[in-house]
């Protein structure tokens, strides 16, 4: 494990170039929002710097601090998630233990034990919890509080710890992808935020030019258009061909086909946190980041995008 991290040539000029893409964005915005008080827009690009900035220290610091990040991220979004769904006072001890298994996921993640990484959240964890609710005694509400338990965990660390797996998880003797996990996360992760920005910016502007008036999933999120979804789709896959030169060790074939595939998760990720939400009845799913909601909210589409990227790059590479 790194204690420390060197950053690649490629990965430090990437990691510049969006330091300055997110200025001249900021700048745009000042200039747009001058004059304006509580701006949501502001307030979304305040945060993307602290984002930011988090991940490009983390790097810096190594595999420790990644996976330290990613498990505080865990945590505060199943702390999230439990926060919007009722649960039985007979099962708090439980959720101690829910809140117990972030700390062994990551750390599977940090002894590169693939074997047991890929199976204790849905399989142990998914006997052992109710298990425990069970001794309880308590059977009013049984199969809802263990179904919505289980399904928070599966999307807060399950599916998370998998962007941080790429970092130390990934086999050193394959010579492809050797020591190239930063760059792998980065890309990862550039691509899933690009995406949301390409879907927005595309339904925008070619809205209804398309499609008509044909919502993508209007009882879901009435502002998802089939325009918007296609462009963030050919927007991806190319901004994916493009990384892939400076990131990855891909064919662009390869970078084409991940591109299309993590812009097309994204969207259901995001519709799926948006069925919650609205399930819930909630607008967001918090208020910890401004101008974007809470935790959830900003990772909802890096929920379906990080496992499948990890299993697509091992099925092609390993």
């Amino acid at each position: 494990m790194n204690i420390a991290s060197d950053l690649s040539p490629a990965l430090t000029s990437t990691i510049v170039t969006l330091w300055f893409a997110l200025a001249a964005v900021s700048l745009f915005v000042y200039l747009k929002t001058k004059g304006q008080s509580g701006s949501e827009l502001r307030a979304r690009t305040i945060t993307w710097w602290v984002i930011l900035g988090l991940i490009t220290i983390v790097l810096l610091l190594g595999t420790i601090a990644t996976l330290i990040l990613f498990g505080l991220i865990s945590f505060l979004a199943l702390k999230e998630y439990l926060s919007m769904i009722p649960t039985r006072r007979a099962d708090r001890s439980v959720l101690l233990w829910a809140y117990l298994a972030i700390p062994v996921q990551y750390y599977l993640i940090a002894i590169q034990w693939y074997g047991v990484f890929i199976i204790f959240v849905p399989v142990y964890l998914f006997l052992f919890l109710p298990a425990v609710m069970v001794l309880r005694g308590e059977t009013e509400g049984f199969l809802r509080a263990a179904g919505t338990l289980h399904w928070g965990i599966m999307l807060c660390v399950f599916a998370i710890s998998h962007a941080a797996y790429l970092l130390e998880g990934l086999p050193a003797e394959t010579n492809a992808l050797r020591s190239v996990g930063g760059e792998l996360l980065v890309f990862l992760l550039v691509i899933t935020a690009m995406n949301d920005v390409l879907q927005y910016t595309s339904g925008k502007l070619f809205g209804r030019r398309l499609f008509g008036d044909r919502k993508l999933a209007p009882s879901v999120s009435p502002n998802k258009t089939w325009e918007g979804f296609l462009g963030g789709l050919i927007g991806t896959a190319i901004l994916a061909v493009v990384l892939n030169i400076f990131l990855t060790p891909f064919s662009w074939q390869h970078a084409l086909v991940l591109g299309a595939i993590l812009s097309t998760a994204g969207l259901f990720g995001d519709l799926v946190m948006s069925a919650l939400k609205r399930d819930l009845g909630l607008k967001d799913t918090g208020n910890v980041l401004p101008g974007h909601g809470g935790i959830l909210d900003r990772i909802d589409s890096l929920i379906f995008t990080a496992p499948l990227f990890v299993h697509l790059v091992r099925y092609m590479y390993f």
